[in-house]
C-alpha cells in the first residue's frame, strides 16, 4: 500500500486527489492523510513513513489590481517559502516524492487572437505578475532539492475545470445560461479536467518519479465549443456564428481593458501535446468532462 501526504487540507485540488484514490477500483491500494497547512501545528505532523508528500497549499489567482503590497508577500510566504520548507521537512524525514503544484501562469498571461502561442518544453518561464513569479521562484528553490533519494516532481497544468471549480469554467457557465449567440471564433486552449489530474497524479505517485511535466487533457478545447456543450447539457442550444470574428480582431487590438478581454477570452494559448504514461490519465474527453461537471454541478 503507497502512503501519500496531501499537504493542504480541504483545497479542491487536494480533496479531489483524496476522493479519487478512495474509489472502489483502488481499493487497498492507497492510504491517504492530509494535513492543514495554516499555521505552525503541520510542523508537528511526522512525514517519515510516507512515500509521497502532494503539496497543494497555496494561494490562487486574484485580481492582481486589488491586491496590497503586504498580499503580495503573503504569496510569496505561502506559494513559495512554505512549499520549499515543506520540501526540506519531507526530505529530512525520509520522504521518496514530493510533488508540487505549480501552474501554466509562470509563462505569464499574454494570449493574442492573433497569434496562436504556443508553450514546449524548452519555453522560459516569463511571470507576469506576483503570483505566477511566487511560483516560479518555488520551482527554482525545489529543484536542487531533487536527488536519487528524493524525488521532486512538479506539475505546471493548465486551466483546471470540474465539478465544484472556481474561476473561468463558472463564467462560461454563466454566458451559456445568458447569450442568445456565440462567436465562433477558431481559438485553442489547454485544459485540464480534475478527474484527468486525480489520475495523473496517482499515475506519478505511483512512478516515483522526477521531474517537469505538463499534463492537459488529450485534445484542445474551443471557446466556442465549450459554451456549445455547457449549452447541450442544460437542453439549450446556443448558435454560434464566424460574422463577429472580424470585430474581436479589431477589438483585441484596442489598448486597455477591452483589447485584453477580447484577448484573454478568443487568444490560444497551448501546451505542446507530450505523451506521459501512455496518456493513461486523459480518462474524459472534453465533451465527457462537461456533460459530467454539468452533471454533478
Amino acid at each position: 500500500m503507497k502512503k501519500i501526504l496531501i499537504t493542504g487540507a480541504d483545497s479542491y485540488i487536494g480533496t479531489s486527489v483524496e476522493k479519487w484514490l478512495g474509489r472502489p477500483e483502488f481499493s487497498g491500494m492507497y492510504q491517504v492523510d492530509t494535513v492543514d497547512m495554516r499555521g505552525d501545528g503541520w510542523k508537528e505532523k511526522d512525514f517519515s513513513g510516507y512515500d509521497a508528500v502532494f503539496h497543494v497549499a497555496g494561494i490562487a489567482h486574484a485580481d492582481i489590481r486589488k491586491v496590497t503590497e503586504e498580499q503580495k508577500r503573503l504569496y510569496y510566504a505561502v506559494n513559495c517559502d512554505l512549499a520549499v520548507e515543506t520540501a526540506r521537512k519531507a526530505k529530512t524525514e525520509g520522504v521518496k516524492q514530493f510533488i508540487y503544484m505549480s501552474s501554466i501562469i509562470v509563462y505569464g498571461e499574454g494570449t493574442s487572437v492573433r497569434k496562436k502561442r504556443v508553450i514546449t518544453k524548452d519555453t522560459k518561464p516569463s511571470p507576469s505578475n506576483f503570483y505566477g513569479d511566487s511560483k516560479w521562484k518555488a520551482e527554482q528553490r525545489l529543484s536542487p532539492l531533487s536527488d536519487e533519494n528524493f524525488h521532486v516532481a512538479i506539475l505546471r497544468p493548465p486551466m483546471i475545470y470540474g465539478e465544484g471549480c472556481k474561476g473561468n469554467y463558472q463564467t462560461l457557465r454563466k454566458i451559456a445560461t445568458k447569450v442568445p449567440v456565440f462567436p465562433d471564433f477558431p481559438n485553442e486552449r489547454s485544459m485540464l479536467y480534475i478527474w484527468n489530474l486525480c489520475e495523473f497524479v496517482r499515475l506519478l505517485a505511483e512512478s516515483g518519479q522526477a521531474g517537469l511535466f505538463f499534463p492537459q487533457n488529450g485534445e484542445y478545447s474551443q471557446t466556442a465549443e465549450m459554451i456549445r456543450q455547457i449549452g447541450r447539457s442544460k437542453r439549450k442550444k446556443i448558435p454560434t456564428t464566424k460574422m463577429f470574428n472580424s470585430c474581436l480582431i479589431l477589438g483585441s487590438m484596442l489598448p486597455g481593458k477591452v483589447g485584453g478581454m477580447v484577448n484573454k477570452a478568443f487568444g490560444s494559448l497551448v501546451y505542446q501535446q507530450q505523451e506521459y504514461f501512455s496518456n493513461r490519465y486523459q480518462r474524459y474527453t472534453l465533451i465527457e468532462s462537461i456533460k459530467q461537471t454539468e452533471r454533478n454541478s
